[in-house]
């Protein structure tokens, strides 16, 4: 029974210090580089579901597969967090012994000089008796130069210590710490935030109010509810674009009214200038337009509807459906003719080009807009229970001949109307703009900027620091000196001469000789 505890002891010992080796870390942060590819590559369910069934409907044999392997919720999911726990217990395994190991160097003073200084990397001798002032000025040479020094008097030998170069390990520290905190920010951040993406139209009738329904898409950390949201409310009251000749976009500015707290207040939202609300940032995505189409059915009752078109490139030519499926309804029995709802696929051209069967526009800009339109007549299939995307027609009554085209397809102005076969007219009003907007809350921001900034100080500090000792040994038979670079430094030569220069212009600085292979042992 003794014996297998500490068989176990041992294993555990030996498991623990191989996981907090530097080795480890690294391998752990490559790791950890490498699972997060599957969430830069595939679409993640807390970030776009949609695009997550898309891709199950897509790929039938490897969709199932992959999201077994939670490759769908990467961030989430059981083996990216236990590589980013190992990786956390692995650093900070690594860095408290290491930290205090380095607090302990910086309050013991510099060793006492080795007996051999010749054989050095570097060193000095001067014959003849030294003046008695001669111990006093090295230290002062040195201390002028920053370095911790110590003097040692035994008998009539009196040694002096000199070391410089901490700063070296400390920005190793300062890095690797830094580090951790990134690590702490991030989980903290994804534990205690949230976000949630929505497309805002302009108008009063489609304001927006923080709650989890209003967002077509959104993300709670684990600790984070619904009634933790803060409460405000959103309203696009302006949108203004400016282009170069070429079509690309100069700035995109929207005049958005908030109502925080009881107050409502105008406010800009910009490109990368998001608004600071109390508990959320909202950040400009993009923007579109959203066509206003007009349908009278054969009955007379007119239905308006207020359609984003989703752009499909950088002019803007945007894609879309308008749906009506509330018409055709006999005013006398309250019931539909068998198959009558209508939807409407379109295309709209901000500027209509030169060839309008390009489908393209020519400028993001209304300048001379067009909506194309093809009709569809039948069951749109909103009653079937199944989710269905509202930028598409569904497909599947489609495929059924439950909704089939009717008529041919339409192109109109602005304030133009067009005849469907059954009689009934569409009119295009105009559009509206819209903005996709991002909510979002991070309580981990502060901690992951600190520690960013941290780790470029801590770099800059790691490369150039430089440590080395020198040591002088003053006897009655004359002055001699070593010094040793305690890491890779080039220019510790010159720095070691004019130091010894310095300090007794007298001494005969020798060429650099190798350094023996039992340096180390000496020191």
């Amino acid at each position: 029974m003794r014996w297998a505890y500490h068989t176990a002891v041992a294993v555990g010992r030996r498991a623990w210090r191989q996981l907090t080796s530097m080795r480890t870390a690294l391998v752990l942060l490559l790791l950890l580089a490498v699972a997060a590819i599957p969430g830069s590559v595939l679409p993640q369910r807390n970030v776009s579901p949609e695009k997550v069934r898309a891709y199950l409907d897509t790929h039938k044999q490897w969709g199932p597969t992959l999201d077994r392997l939670s490759c769908f919720d990467v961030y989430g999911s059981p083996w990216f967090s236990a590589i980013y726990l190992l990786l956390f217990v692995s650093l900070v395994g690594c860095l408290v012994p290491r930290f205090r190991g380095h607090i302990a160097a910086l309050v013991r003073v510099p060793p006492k000089a080795p007996k051999r200084l010749d054989r050095l990397a570097e060193h000095a001798t001067v014959p003849g008796e030294a003046p008695p002032e001669t111990a006093e000025r090295i230290r002062g040479v040195l201390k002028r130069r920053r370095f911790r020094t110590v003097v040692r008097q035994d008998g009539d030998i009196t040694e002096i210590s000199a070391e410089k170069g901490y700063l070296k390990e400390t920005g190793n520290l300062v890095f690797h710490f830094a580090l951790l905190s990134l690590l702490i920010g991030v989980a903290y951040g994804s534990w205690f935030g949230w976000h949630g993406n929505r497309l805002l139209v302009q108008g009063d009738d489609f304001a927006f109010c923080n709650t989890l329904l209003n967002y077509d898409e959104h993300a709670l950390g684990a600790q984070v509810g619904e009634n933790d949201l803060p409460r405000f409310c959103l309203r696009l009251d302006k949108f203004t674009a400016t282009y170069l000749p070429n079509g690309q976009p100069v700035t995109y500015q929207a005049r958005v009214g908030v109502t925080e707290h009881g107050t409502r207040t105008e406010r800009r939202l910009e490109v990368n200038d998001p608004l600071r609300l109390d508990g959320a940032n909202v950040s400009l995505l993009g923007h579109g337009y959203a066509p206003i189409l007009k349908y009278t059915d054969k009955y007379g009752r007119s239905s308006t509807n207020v359609a984003p078109f989703l752009p499909r490139d950088g002019l803007l030519t945007s894609e879309g459906v308008a749906t009506f499926p509330d018409v055709n309804i006999n005013p006398e029995t309250k019931t539909r003719d068998d198959k009558a709802q209508i939807g409407f696929s379109g295309i709209y051209l901000p500027t209509l080009p030169a060839d309008p069967s390009a489908n393209s526009s020519a400028f993001p800009a209304e300048n001379d807009p067009r909506l194309m339109l093809q009709p569809y007549r039948g069951v749109l299939g909103f009653d079937a229970g199944a989710p269905l995307s509202v930028y598409t027609l569904d497909t599947r009554q489609i495929a059924a001949g439950r909704l089939v085209k009717f008529g041919d397809p339409l192109m109109l102005k602005p304030g133009q109307t067009g005849t469907l076969p059954d009689g009934t007219t569409v009119q295009f009003v105009g559009t509206q703009q819209w903005i996709s907007i991002s909510v979002r809350h991070d309580p981990g921001q502060p901690i992951v900027l600190g520690g960013a900034i941290a780790l470029l100080v801590g770099l800059l500090g790691s490369l150039s620091g430089k440590r080395r000792r020198i040591f002088f040994r003053i006897a009655p038979t004359g002055i001699t000196a070593g010094g040793l670079p305690r890491s890779d430094y080039p220019g510790f030569a010159e720095e070691f001469a004019e130091i010894v220069r310095a300090a007794s212009p007298a001494v005969s600085v020798p060429e650099q000789v190798p350094q023996t292979e039992d340096v180390e042992e000496v020191v």
